[in-house]
């Protein structure tokens, strides 16, 4: 009877474990930003179901802990020894296969997700890169473009960003239409750089001399902030520049308007190049003299590389 209700509480906790672990990776959805992307949604599925594991695993644990201690607890001053674990077969296939089984599983839902996002050009720098699908040809399955409402270029170099829209008109803020999957085609143009949303979930490094290709679908309208993630040189943290997701009236109002409204653009790098040092000593590090602001928002043809 003592061993059935042993086994009855087991089974007991196990199930509330899974509803806790449950509503634990459910919560996880609500300690990162905003979803802002398609891609986005999927990227937070993949923490949830981490998070979702790793609950489950840590208060299994401790809930094994408390059960040894309350059913097992050896009686005062009896210093004998458990019963042996070692040798059985039935633990050593458990304690083998379980893990494995685990991290296969994670392993799969994760490259599941990465076939999911479409990142290209990725296999012309690491040819250890596994390709999204089987090639039908000797051609590299990342050199066929995905379809994509429309192409934006992407230009960066240090501390500018710049984006050309397909009217041909210039700007330093990204302009998305929501609900279309926009292909952005990245190119820098000095040293490594990172294009990084946090609402967007995706950050990619951009190689000079090689265009990577990244195709987003903006699910949020609203106003968000490009980071370059990766340290490109002093001021590399003022390399901002303003995301706007809007309506597709807005967005195609905006292109109509934009060329005719010339502006200067505004470089915090130069604003604190300029200003004399704040320290009682120089440290005479080199650093590039960032360039004069230009003028965004006009018609003009940009050299690509």
């Amino acid at each position: 009877m003592f061993r059935f209700l042993e086994y009855l509480l087991i089974t007991g906790y196990i199930a509330v474990l899974l509803v806790v672990s449950h509503w634990i990776g459910q919560l996880a959805y609500s300690w990162m930003p905003l979803e802002a992307t398609a891609e986005a949604q999927k990227v937070d599925s993949l923490f949830s179901f981490l998070t979702a594991i790793g609950a489950f695993i840590i208060l299994g644990l401790v809930g094994m802990m408390v059960y040894s201690v309350l059913f097992f607890r050896a009686p005062k001053n009896d210093y004998s020894e458990g019963h042996p674990s070692r040798g059985d077969i039935r633990l050593e296939v458990l304690w083998t296969a379980a893990p494995t089984l685990l991290v296969l599983w994670v392993a799969w839902q994760g490259f599941n997700i990465y076939q999911q996002l479409d990142i290209l050009g990725l296999q012309q720098i690491v040819h250890l890169h596994t390709p999204l699908e089987e090639p039908a040809s000797a051609a590299s399955i990342s050199d066929i473009p995905k379809p994509a409402d429309e192409t934006i270029e992407v230009f960066v170099k240090q501390w500018d960003w710049t984006f050309r829209y397909p009217n041909n008109v210039t700007s330093n803020e990204l302009h998305l239409p929501v609900n279309r999957r926009t292909r952005l085609n990245m190119h820098a143009k000095d040293v490594l750089h990172s294009f990084y949303v946090p609402e967007f979930r995706l950050q990619q490094y951009i190689v000079p001399g090689r265009n990577i290709d990244l195709v987003v679908t903006p699910t949020r309208i609203g106003k968000y902030k490009l980071k370059d993630a990766l340290f490109s040189g002093t001021y590399f943290a003022l390399m901002e520049a303003n995301v706007h997701i809007e309506s597709p009236q807005q967005y195609n109002q905006w292109l109509t308007t934009a060329e005719n409204q010339p502006v200067a653009i505004k470089n915090q790098a130069v604003a604190e190049y300029v200003q004399p040092p704040k320290t009682l000593f120089k440290s005479g590090w080199y650093t590039v003299a960032p360039e004069q602001p230009a003028i965004a928002n006009q018609r003009k043809v940009m050299n690509d590389t």
